[in-house]
């Protein structure tokens, strides 16, 4: 199959090049940053969107705001200019449920079709081939593009219509926010008491307390190893994401908003950069000690 991919960076990168794996054909835009592993695979390079669009049957996007996913979409040499009826659009990127369904029903007015695919599993889950893709849109464009998401992850779910993938991610960033503020103050509890932070940590491990994130985050906490994986500055503005949703469906989401202040206060210190694991400096500032 030929594919369009766009957004070739910290995960995207390792996306397309599972898909040259898989013996497809991958077009990116030369005009952006193309990782070398790419290259060396024999990746096609076009000069922008619409010719990308031009050259295949399925393109997809992987890139980091919603007023991006419309710029690649619909700006001057966009996707949308080198459509022709029945290709597929999937968006793999992280944005607001609200523009999706329109995102989407722009694209359905030019007879192709859409499907929001975002993802979770951070830069790890990319290059193993290990993400969850959660995918809104409709059955038969999901069962086409299943073969091609199972290049790319694992655990892959239609939840429902176009902008209900979209939905779902913004329900996991929510959970991921709230859990890597508790391991952090459970992780500070502990060593402020004076225990071995990584054996309560090996502790919790075998108990109910057990998730990914107090093994893989855990572990960044205690040995103070923030390079990214997913920064801080896209968690926040997943988050933004759920507090400006919650607002429209009129609920309140008290911990995400404390969740949210905790990212901002590392991000001001000019760490947002960070891994989202970093969230824990804002908590130790606050305890004016550190996990050890």
């Amino acid at each position: 199959m030929k594919i369009g991919f766009l957004g070739t960076g910290i995960m995207g990168g390792p996306m397309a090049a599972h898909l040259i794996d898989g013996g497809h054909e991958v077009y990116v835009d030369g005009n952006h940053h193309v990782p070398k592993a790419l290259k060396e695979k024999g990746v096609y390079e076009c000069n922008n969107g619409r010719e990308i669009a031009e050259q295949t049957e399925l393109i997809i996007l992987m890139v980091p705001d919603t007023p991006d996913v419309e710029l690649v979409l619909f700006g001057e040499n966009g996707v949308a200019e080198g459509l022709s009826k029945g290709k597929i659009v999937v968006d793999m990127s992280s944005i607001s449920p609200v523009e999706t369904k329109d995102f989407a029903a722009r694209i359905n007015e030019l007879d192709c079709k859409y499907l929001d695919a975002p993802v979770s599993g951070g830069q790890v889950g990319a290059e193993n081939a290990a993400l969850t893709i959660m995918v809104g849109g409709d059955q038969q464009t999901f069962d086409t593009v299943l073969p091609i998401f199972e290049l790319m992850g694992k655990n892959i779910t239609l939840v429902g219509g176009n902008g209900d993938g979209q939905t779902c991610k913004v329900a996991n960033q929510i959970i991921v926010g709230l859990t890597i503020e508790a391991v952090g103050e459970a992780l500070l509890f502990a060593s402020k008491a004076g225990a071995n932070p990584a054996k309560v940590r090996e502790a919790l491990m075998g108990g109910f307390a057990s998730s990914k994130i107090l093994e893989v985050h855990g572990e960044r906490m205690i040995n103070r190893t923030f390079a990214p994986g997913f920064r801080i500055n896209l968690h926040q503005k997943d988050l933004n994401l759920a507090l400006a949703n919650a607002r429209k469906l009129q609920i309140s989401l008290p911990n995400t908003a404390t969740a949210q202040e905790l990212f901002n206060a590392v991000a001001a210190q000019g760490d947002e950069e960070l891994d989202h694991s970093a969230m824990v400096l804002a908590l130790e500032k606050l305890a004016e000690h550190k996990i050890k």
